[in-house]
C-alpha cells in the first residue's frame, strides 16, 4: 500500500463518488446482467455501468478506474468484452488502518 498514491485517487471527488458506488453495488448499479452466473466476482460492476452513473466519458471513467486499481483500491477482472472492478476490501482496510495509526 502506498498512501500517497490513494490520497492522490481520493483527492478528486469522483474518483471518491465512484468508491462510495462500490461500497454498495446492488444499491447503486442493479444486478449486472453481462456478468456470468457463474462468475467469482461478487461486487463486480462493469466499466459501462460506472461510466452512465458518472456521467462522463469512457475514457476519463477508464483513466480514473485504472489510477484507483493502480493504488490498491478496486480489483478488476475481464469476462469476454467487458471489464468489471470491485473495491479491494484488505487494501482500504489496511489505509483506514495507516490513517487511524500515523496521522
Amino acid at each position: 500500500m502506498e498512501p500517497i498514491l490513494i490520497f492522490k485517487v481520493l483527492s478528486n471527488e469522483t474518483r471518491r463518488q465512484i468508491l462510495e458506488w462500490l461500497k454498495n453495488p446492488d444499491e447503486n448499479f442493479g444486478s449486472q446482467t453481462c456478468l456470468p452466473t457463474d462468475a467469482d466476482f461478487k461486487g463486480g460492476i462493469c466499466v459501462g455501468s460506472i461510466q452512465a452513473k458518472a456521467g462522463l466519458t469512457q475514457s476519463v471513467v477508464s483513466s480514473y478506474l485504472l489510477m484507483m486499481q493502480k493504488a490498491g483500491l478496486l480489483e478488476s477482472r475481464r469476462f469476454g468484452q467487458w471489464t468489471y472492478y470491485r473495491r479491494n476490501e484488505k487494501t482500504i482496510q489496511e489505509f483506514s488502518d495507516y490513517i487511524r495509526n500515523e496521522l
